[in-house]
């Protein structure tokens, strides 16, 4: 039943969490993408972390079953009545974009589904790199999500602590983000990426390297950031490129890229972690 509710949970991102990208995107207009991005991921990762250092107290009071499973519920309740009561719909904002739009010769509207997928992922420099670069951060996110917790666990923290842990991540990549994706707006995307990827390096390092809650915070801390850099300019960089036609498509395909570093990297490091140990699979 794990697996089956994971599969759920994967078909609400994949339905929810796209289209607010996308309808950001459509709203702001070319100038202020990075802003956007950073105001609709800071806000779902705030989220993310508040909700993980609530349910780690829940969990520590009341167990793990069924008390924080009921927050969730009430999340998904209240998410479903705001969406149907004051979202509105946003494709004219991009059909109005498009009007202007100055077309490329390979980048023009008139592509299809099909080709939209393979310039997104191979075959359009721009496009392809930032499908690439998701993927491998979410290799990470795979690894922070999948295994740190279970090898803090087994180092002796308790779950209170495993909490905090689990909360500082988002809370410093979703609150980051509302200064990042705005910064990329100002110097440029490709600096904040490589230099993200480098410090999350750095975090993932620090982990392995060292031992209890006050490292592992801070290493959590420098993880956050890094992913704070990275998150919003990639989704930039897609609305920065595509055509206002097919911008949505191609955030659907570069999100297929990137969150499959999240399955991918829990697996890699759960099989690493079998054969040869935890510090192995972190250090991987």
């Amino acid at each position: 039943w794990v697996i089956l509710a994971n599969v759920l949970l994967g078909i609400n991102q994949g339905l929810t969490w796209s289209t607010t990208v996308i309808m950001k995107i459509d709203l702001v207009g070319p100038a202020r993408r990075g802003l956007a991005m950073g105001l609709n991921e800071a806000a779902g990762y705030g989220a993310v972390a508040l909700t993980a250092f609530a349910t780690g107290l829940i969990a520590e009071r009341w167990g793990l079953r069924p008390a924080p499973f009921l927050l969730g519920l009430a999340y998904a309740g209240l998410g479903l009545g705001v969406s149907a009561i004051f979202v509105r719909e946003t494709r004219g904002h991009a059909r109005y974009e498009a009007a202007a739009h100055v077309d490329r010769e390979h980048l023009h509207g008139g592509l299809t589904t099909r080709r939209v997928f393979a310039l997104t992922s191979f075959r359009e420099h721009a496009l392809s790199a930032a499908s690439q670069a998701g993927l491998v951060n979410n290799l990470n996110d795979g690894l922070a999500w999948g295994l740190l917790p279970i090898y803090y666990a087994a180092a002796g923290l308790s779950v209170a602590e495993i909490g905090a842990l689990a909360a500082i991540y988002p809370a410093v990549w979703g609150l980051g983000q509302l200064v990042t994706g705005a910064l990329s707006d100002r110097v440029g995307r490709k600096g904040l990426i490589a230099g993200g990827m480098l410090l999350q390096a750095a975090a993932i390092a620090l982990i392995a390297a060292s031992r209890g809650f006050a490292p592992w915070a801070a290493a959590a801390t420098l993880l956050g950031a890094g992913t704070a850099m990275v998150y919003p300019t990639l989704l930039a960089v897609i609305g920065d490129v595509a055509h206002p036609a097919w911008r949505a498509s191609a955030v659907g395909v570069y999100r297929l890229w990137r969150d499959a570093g999240f399955a991918v990297g829990a697996l890699l490091a759960g099989l690493i972690a079998d054969r040869y140990g935890m510090p192995a699979a972190i250090w991987a």
